[in-house]
């Protein structure tokens, strides 16, 4: 799973794995309502099976924060059951109630926060929600869910109106934490969503005795905390700002000071872009969320060939940060045909930019804006990034003059080495 050359092998024996671990299921000496077990797997697998064969790649991050939602919620639907047998008189451990209540937890957040993740990157909920004393509402509401779960776990056995009431707030958390989050900010949120998730399943897993539980949920909650890590550093914050700050919540905003900005804005159209790309020895590509909207990797695909077939070499450039997912870049390109071979992190490439005759930025922004490295008082000093200014020349495809998710201007597109080629990714790529 750590190369992308053989993921597709092991999500293929985690899936044999899950069958496996399903069809054990019916082993256990006197299983009663098989039937309602049968018809929950189809009604569960048949649509799952479906949209996942129909997904277009442009918005696979909707479907990981769907089903990461889904993951979630189930594993607070577990807890909601043993809950409510223990107010029903069905005893429960002290410990196995406070793995119940933690599951509960988490597993609302990741819920709630995830649908609210789908909404934003389907385009449901256009803004980011900021109001007046909302990190102050946030952390009440999480107090208030600390204490509602300890005494459920102290009394044992509650009146199921304060099951509903924590589950309620629970949910009403894991909204509130998500609303105010930009979109671009989006790949570390669904990485802690989905650590969240395999946290949540690993603790009912305890709950139910199920050791298949137990282990998915370590290993996904672990790989997910790893990654929300390593995003997080990649954007040189910590996942706290990420979650409570509002950053990012205004993209694509026109910038509103263009204080220490040299030079200017000097457009080039496609068939200069193109003579000068096709007359390099190395051309390395840069690619952004703007590719995604745009839906250009095929294009940009062909663009390389072409390359290719003239002898120039070409190398893809990938930010950790890149989309609006972890790997969004890579997995758009991956449909698209590119070779894995051609494609480099930002610790691999960045080095070789210097020696690049042409860097092709197309829909990234924050991620090659130098300022990153030389301005304190910038929201992303300090943020890694693709050193696409250092070629010798870089061509940018553009929409429109608005910045990225920073809102910072980015001081790439005024260097003298830079043209703007404005419009349609995938027209321009073409």
């Amino acid at each position: 799973m750590s190369s992308p050359v053989t993921a597709r092998g092991g999500i293929i024996w985690a899936g044999v794995g899950m069958i496996l671990a399903t069809l054990a299921t019916f082993l256990t000496p006197h299983l009663s309502n098989l039937d309602l077990i049968v018809i929950a797997i189809i009604l569960g697998g048949l649509p799952a099976w479906w949209s996942a064969k129909k997904v277009a790649m442009a918005n696979m991050p909707q479907m990981i924060a769907l089903y990461n939602g889904m993951g979630g919620g189930a594993a607070a639907a577990i807890a909601g059951v043993e809950l409510i047998r223990a107010a029903s008189g069905h005893e429960l451990s002290p410990t196995v109630q406070t793995l119940a209540v933690l599951g509960a937890i988490i597993g609302s957040i990741s819920f709630s926060g995830s649908i609210i993740a789908f909404a934003k990157l389907q385009g449901l909920i256009k803004k980011s929600l900021l109001f007046n004393k909302q990190q102050i509402i946030n952390l009440g509401l999480f107090v208030f869910i600390l204490v509602l779960g300890a005494i459920i776990i102290y009394m044992g056995s509650v009146p199921i109106i304060v099951i509903i009431l924590f589950f309620l707030v629970a949910l009403a958390f894991g909204v509130l934490i998500t609303v105010p989050i930009g979109g671009a900010d989006m790949p570390v949120v669904i990485s802690l969503f989905n650590a969240l998730t395999g946290l949540a399943v690993a603790f009912e897993g305890f709950v139910l005795s199920n050791a298949a539980m137990i282990i998915a949920g370590t290993v996904v909650g672990a790989a997910g905390t790893l990654l929300t890590q390593l995003m997080a550093r990649a954007m040189n914050r910590p996942i706290s700002n990420v979650l409570f700050s509002g950053f990012g919540a205004a993209e694509g905003q026109e910038a509103s000071d263009d204080a220490g900005i040299e030079g200017s804005l000097k457009p080039i159209d496609a068939t200069d872009a193109a003579i000068m790309m096709a007359y390099a020895e190395q051309v390395i590509i840069v690619p952004g969320y703007g590719m995604a909207v745009a839906q250009a990797q095929h294009k940009i695909w062909e663009l390389t060939r072409a390359l290719i077939e003239r002898d120039v070499r070409v190398k893809f450039a990938i930010h950790p940060v890149a989309g609006r997912m972890p790997g969004h870049m890579n997995v758009l390109l991956a449909e698209a045909g590119v070779p894995y071979d051609i494609i480099f992190d930002l610790d691999e490439i960045n080095a070789e930019f210097e020696q690049s005759d042409v860097a092709l930025v197309i829909g990234a922004n924050d991620v090659v804006n130098p300022i990153a490295r030389t301005d304190p008082s910038s929201p992303i000093y300090g943020m890694p990034i693709l050193s696409a200014d250092k070629a010798k020349n870089v061509v940018v495809i553009k929409r429109g003059k608005g910045t990225g998710f920073s809102g910072v201007e980015n001081h790439l597109f005024y260097a003298d080495n830079t043209r703007m080629l404005y419009g349609d990714g995938q027209k321009m790529a073409g």
